[in-house]
């Protein structure tokens, strides 16, 4: 497909632009003819197109299936007090923030490996007060 400058769409500006593809992010109209027409056209590319979308749907579903976490009440309740407190002049912010990183790894065998990090990470925001 011939984009507005002349050119044909090549492999690598498709490539690049697969996960916007695949989230189906707005593009120009005539950017996304000529990735349409690209990928019906580029067997290669398709097949890349293809395997990333799997891909995603295949990390969603484990993560569907292992984070079934939710925010703990005390979290809630934190970011309420912060919001309160910016609204009516606090001049001190503190965050904490803590992430659990979950890893899951299937070797050759058909052995699963499972590591967990825990990642913490606190900060202090203090503002000057304007009444001084």
């Amino acid at each position: 497909m011939n984009r507005p400058d002349g050119d044909l769409t090549p492999c690598v500006e498709v490539l690049d632009s697969l996960l916007r593809i695949i989230d189906g992010e707005g593009f120009e109209p005539f950017q996304q003819e000529a990735y349409d027409v690209h990928l019906v056209q580029c067997s290669p590319c398709q097949a890349e197109l293809s395997h990333e979308s799997f891909m995603r749907l295949l990390l969603q579903d484990v993560l569907r299936r292992i984070c079934c976490e939710s925010a703990p009440s005390e979290l809630h309740e934190a970011l309420r007090q912060q919001i309160r407190g910016q609204m009516y002049g606090v001049s001190e912010v503190v965050t904490e923030f803590r992430m659990t990183e979950i890893s899951i790894e299937i070797d050759e065998f058909g052995q699963i490996e499972h590591r967990e990090i825990t990642i913490e990470h606190t900060q202090e925001i203090r503002f000057p007060d304007e009444n001084q």
